[in-house]
């Protein structure tokens, strides 16, 4: 049986503009709302993520972290 999708939990994220934009793009190519779409990703995290480039990316992504802070 599967399970039920409820979504209990919701916080308040604070996210890039590019960040944004990808999320509704994923959204709405997927048939998802935002919601749903971030549920699946992070539910599904392991199997998402390309671990060849991840910590790459992560890395990238620190470094440009403090000059991206208004």
């Amino acid at each position: 049986m599967p399970k039920r999708f409820r979504l209990t939990r919701r916080f308040n994220a604070a996210m890039t503009e590019d960040g944004y934009r990808r999320l509704k793009r994923f959204a709405q190519e997927s048939g998802l709302n935002e919601g749903e779409a971030l549920s699946f990703l992070f539910e599904n995290f392991d199997s998402v993520i390309n671990e060849d480039t991840y910590g790459h990316r992560l890395r990238l992504f620190l470094a440009e972290l403090d000059a991206r802070k208004p």
